[in-house]
């Protein structure tokens, strides 16, 4: 009796692979080596044993056991947990430790990569890729030189706009005169500098802009009540203005 308790409690034995490779099919034979015990029933397993994927399950050609194809998809020690033969007997504890393929910190290649891998550090090609900002920074470069070329013109150009919503003056008061004078100022200082705001009647004169010394002495007029000389037409002094010389070109 004692025998036939011993004959039942014993259990199969693993075969398996000493040096299995990650990503490979491995074969695992679970063998009954008691003659006298009768073969193991098929295991109850499925797609997975333990951590191992199972591609096949097939009994042994001597009919002694199952050979089992299995596939490690992950590093590590695999620990294949004992299965339940369903005869009362269970099949030992199954450990085997799957190598990585490649080392730690290397490129993650295959199966062989997992969490504590690192790229390798690949600079970025700065110098090649500072070549493209070229064409941007030529064309930024051109459209800012353009832009102050025409700065004093379009400032020229505003400041013509203001001068002709303001004259000639809509009446003597004297707001409408001091605005009329600031806007005209301001034109003068637009095409010729700041200096022009301090010019006088000899000023003009030496620069041959007759109608703005009647600009000026129009103002001074109205200014005490006086309609003579008369107010010079807006078009007329702009045009004086823009066929001026620059200061230095003032004639001698």
């Amino acid at each position: 009796m004692l025998l036939g308790c011993l004959s039942v409690m014993a259990a199969p034995a693993w075969k398996a692979p000493t040096q299995p490779k990650l990503g490979e099919l491995l074969v695992l034979e679970l063998r009954e080596e008691d003659p006298a015990s009768p073969a193991p029933p098929r295991p109850t397993v499925e797609d997975r044993l333990g951590p191992l994927y199972l591609r096949a399950l097939e009994p042994l050609p001597d009919g002694r056991g199952w050979r089992f194809q299995v596939q490690a998809l992950e590093p590590g020690l695999a620990v294949i947990p004992a299965l339940d033969l369903g005869n009362g007997q269970r099949s030992p504890e199954l450990r085997l430790w799957v190598p990585r393929s490649i080392p730690y910190g290397g490129p993650w290649v295959g199966f062989g990569g997992g969490n504590d891998d690192r790229l390798p550090a690949i600079p970025f090609p700065w110098a090649w890729a500072s070549l493209l900002l070229v064409p941007p920074v030529a064309l930024a470069g051109w459209g800012v030189r353009r832009w102050r070329r025409g700065s004093a013109q379009r400032r020229l150009t505003h400041a013509v706009h203001a001068f002709q919503r303001h004259w000639p003056p809509a009446d003597r008061e004297r707001t409408t005169l001091d605005a009329a004078h600031g806007r005209g100022r301001d034109l003068l200082a637009a095409r010729f500098g700041e200096g022009a705001r301090a010019w006088g009647t000899t000023d003009f004169q030496d620069r041959a802009l007759g109608p703005w010394v009647q600009w000026l002495r129009s103002l001074d007029a109205a200014r005490f009540g006086r309609s003579e000389p008369p107010f010079p037409s807006a078009e007329q002094l702009v045009a004086v203005i823009h066929a001026a010389k620059t200061p230095g070109e003032v004639r001698p």
